[in-house]
């Protein structure tokens, strides 16, 4: 095998798979990245057999197809320290891959590429399209509200879910959810899955902020994403998701509408009171006070206090309640609205958080107890 390419063409490539691509396994082929030349084109590929991505490379000189595999992480390091211009890489008589820039030879070991598992061949029971910057923005404000909790791992996914027209992507972790939707313009058909959250991190690294189509393909244990030059396939997780519709509370006791900036300012400040260096760094909680036209936004704690003041339009009952502070901020930092709403019911009861003009996002946190 032999073929020549641009440096700076080659490399956007590499970045690419190589998100994907394991280090430190007991296996070395999983560590290692497949060089494919067939049909005039130039395949790279990684799989660690959760995750695998395959990016093709269509504008470069191949003089001999063949593959073979090398160590990903070496690989990506040679041609990123090369000078920007033209490589020629071939496997020689010794079955060393040799990479060749200028004046620079490198030659490195390989592996064979009968042992490596490519990306296997999704049979696409559902699907849907969407513009890359759509997809990106769904998945990364739902994110942070993915769980870590590995005894639970239903919950280290996203729920994507199709129905009445509209794509729903939600995540929960117990102590907040998050939910994003938008018309499901060209979807096949309605359907769930639940794709891990770190792999729907690699995904998201990948894609661009315009409006390219991706295409997410659904078979009955993997998901298939289609975009560009790349082509990833992941694993789903397996079980019953939260039923998020009956947990989202439906009734309130109290609502404010406030400015999301205005707000979020002040937790963040209120919030420099809430952990502290002492007490093993003990979290104090952000409390609310909601009365007729004002919030009051306070943090007590054994160095300090805070209050401060915001101006919100008031329905229902005064209420103070308590949260984590983290929680409320992922939330509102999330948000791209001027101005959103809060729903309370009691002291106990998760807040919900929506926008005033449409229904695109609901954010639910669950608050604190404080102390009488």
């Amino acid at each position: 095998m032999k073929f020549v390419c641009e440096k700076e063409k080659l490399l956007i490539g590499l970045n690419n798979v190589s998100r994907t691509s394991v280090g430190r396994t007991p296996d070395p082929i999983l560590e290692g990245i497949l060089i494919n030349l067939k049909n005039n084109t130039l395949i790279l590929t990684t799989n660690d057999l959760d995750i695998g991505m395959e990016y093709v490379i269509n504008d470069c000189y191949i003089a001999e197809e063949g593959k073979t595999v090398v160590d990903c992480r070496m690989f990506v390091d040679i041609i990123r320290k090369l000078p920007n211009s033209e490589l020629t890489i071939y496997v020689n008589e010794n079955k060393l891959l040799v990479i060749e820039c200028e004046g620079s030879v490198y030659k490195l070991s390989t592996m064979n590429p009968d042992n490596f598992s490519t990306l296997p061949t999704i049979n696409v029971e559902k699907a849907i399209a969407l513009s890359q910057k759509m997809f990106k923005e769904m998945v990364k404000k739902t994110m942070f509200a993915v769980s870590t909790d590995e005894n639970r791992p239903i919950f280290t996914g996203c729920l994507f879910e199709i129905k009445e027209g509209k794509l729903f992507v939600v995540a929960v972790d117990g102590f907040r959810l998050a939910l994003r939707k938008t018309l499901a313009v060209d979807a096949s058909d309605d359907f769930t899955a639940i794709i891990p959250g770190k792999y729907l991190s690699e995904v998201i690294k990948n894609i661009s902020d315009d409006d390219n189509e991706i295409r997410i393909g659904i078979s009955k244990n993997q998901a298939l994403f289609e975009f560009d030059n790349c082509k990833i396939v992941t694993r789903l997780l397996e079980g019953e998701f939260l039923n998020y519709n009956n947990v989202i509370p439906k009734d309130k006791e109290t609502r404010i509408k406030v400015k999301k900036e205005n707000l979020q300012n002040a937790i963040e400040r209120a919030s420099i009171f809430s952990v502290t260096a002492g007490e093993k760094e003990k979290k104090y909680p952000i409390k609310l006070f909601i009365n007729l036209g004002s919030l009051i936004v306070s943090c007590t704690s054994q160095i300090g206090d805070a209050k401060e003041e915001v101006l919100v339009e008031t329905e229902g009952q005064e209420l103070e309640i308590g949260f984590n502070h983290k929680y409320l901020l992922d939330a509102l930092k999330n948000i791209e609205d001027d101005e959103i709403y809060m729903d309370f019911g009691s002291n106990i009861s998760p807040c919900i958080i929506k926008p005033v003009v449409d229904d695109k996002f609901i954010y639910m946190v669950s608050p604190v107890r404080l102390k009488e």
